[in-house]
């Protein structure tokens, strides 16, 4: 497998991210996303003997087609509504035409929160993570479950609060209403999975939560900071997790979470596993306890049905974490039978980067908690 083609989508995609986090009209938040959602199907089929990955890589590039068609029919009504590209100026051109309560801004604002919701994965729109996360190469499960939830949320964040201010309990209502079902869905489906890779996915769909509260808060009740705060301490844990993963995948050559027991002989990547999975699930003092307390902004906001939901969900995912690390240290080491890919041999092979990686990750899982207030002051800086 080449590494130059690799190492070029990936710095491709991250370029297309980069170029959504700051975007501020309607043809740069179509294509940038475009650029790193088509470099993400090319590097999730990168193993292109692999039946799994073909599977995915198919379900992908289908959802993300159709979501993208969805996408860009709600930006040609709102275009059509304003005459107006960058955001500001559809918001102004909105207030003078008395366009902003018209049924064609309705029918945007559905067709923008469809073709969002595919980025942020939220369900009903889940239905391509776990099987991509499963068929794609073990390196870039990693990258996947971060930078796509980062750019997302981000251009989300813009897309509704300025040209839908006007409509704001609409897509209140609908992003309290997907929060709901992604929390339940998501969590329930992770605890009857086998595959370390599918689990990852589906607690990432139930921890969509604590995104949505801090975008329907807005900068009331410091939503804005919160989630930003938020996202740091996700990407920290969520690359701690997937470098544990990798690390083990690369060794194994295998998924199967059953095979994950007696880690406890590694105890370096066994510890470090456990710590992330720990830290995910919001046990104190990690840093993943002090991120459900964001939910509390949302409390003040006034939406006590979806931080109720969000605090029972959060319990129920503590279970499965706790019961993927009760495997690690009490269970019994086993012959491992790997599921061996044609193309086995991935582009990056060196572990060392892995290695390293990891106890950053780690050590930041654990202590970012403690510096909590500095981050949010940074945040909330950064923000007016």
């Amino acid at each position: 497998m080449a590494i130059a083609e690799f190492l070029l989508f990936v710095l491709t995609a991250i370029l297309g991210g980069k170029f959504l986090c700051g975007a501020n009209d309607l043809i740069t938040i179509f294509v940038a996303p475009e650029c790193f959602i088509l470099c993400s199907y090319l590097l999730s089929g990168y193993t292109k003997r692999d039946l799994r990955s073909n599977e995915g890589t198919m379900k992908y590039l289908q959802m993300g087609g159709a979501s993208s068609s969805i996408l860009v029919h709600g930006f040609s009504w709102l275009y059509g509504s304003s005459g107006g590209i960058e955001l500001q100026e559809i918001v102004n051109r909105l207030i003078n035409t008395q366009m902003y309560n018209s049924p064609g801004i309705s029918i945007t604002l559905i067709s923008i929160t469809v073709g969002l919701g595919f980025k942020l994965s939220p369900a009903p729109f889940h239905q391509w993570t776990p099987d991509v996360y499963e068929g794609v190469d073990y390196e870039f499960v990693a990258f996947l479950s971060v930078t796509s939830k980062v750019a997302a949320s981000a251009s989300a964040t813009r897309i509704l609060d300025i040209p839908f201010y006007f409509s704001s309990n609409k897509w209140h209502l609908l992003l309290e209403i997907l929060a709901i079902i992604s929390m339940i869905l998501g969590n329930l489906l992770a605890i009857t999975q086998t595959s370390m890779k599918r689990m990852l996915a589906y607690s990432s769909i139930g921890q969509i939560e604590y995104v949505i509260v801090g975008i329907i808060v807005g900068d009331s009740n410091d939503g804005y900071a919160s989630m930003i705060t938020y996202m740091l301490f996700y990407i920290f844990m969520n690359l701690g997790t997937s470098s544990c993963i990798v690390l083990f995948g690369l060794r194994t050559e295998t998924d199967n979470i059953r095979d994950y027991a007696g880690l406890y002989t590694k105890p370096f990547l066994a510890l470090s596993l456990a710590l992330c999975l720990l830290s995910l699930g919001g046990l104190p003092p990690l840093a993943g306890f002090f991120r459900k307390l964001y939910l509390f902004c949302g409390w003040q906001a006034g939406l006590y049905f979806l931080v109720s939901i969000g605090l029972l969900t959060s319990v129920l995912s503590i279970y499965y974490y706790l019961k993927i690390i009760k495997l690690l240290m009490t269970g019994r080491n086993q012959e491992i039978t790997p599921y061996v890919r044609n193309d086995r041999r991935s582009p990056l092979r060196s572990k060392n980067s892995i290695k390293l990686s990891m106890p950053v990750c780690v050590i930041a899982s654990i202590i970012l908690g403690i510096s909590v207030n500095p981050i949010l002051a940074i945040a909330q800086d950064t923000l007016f």
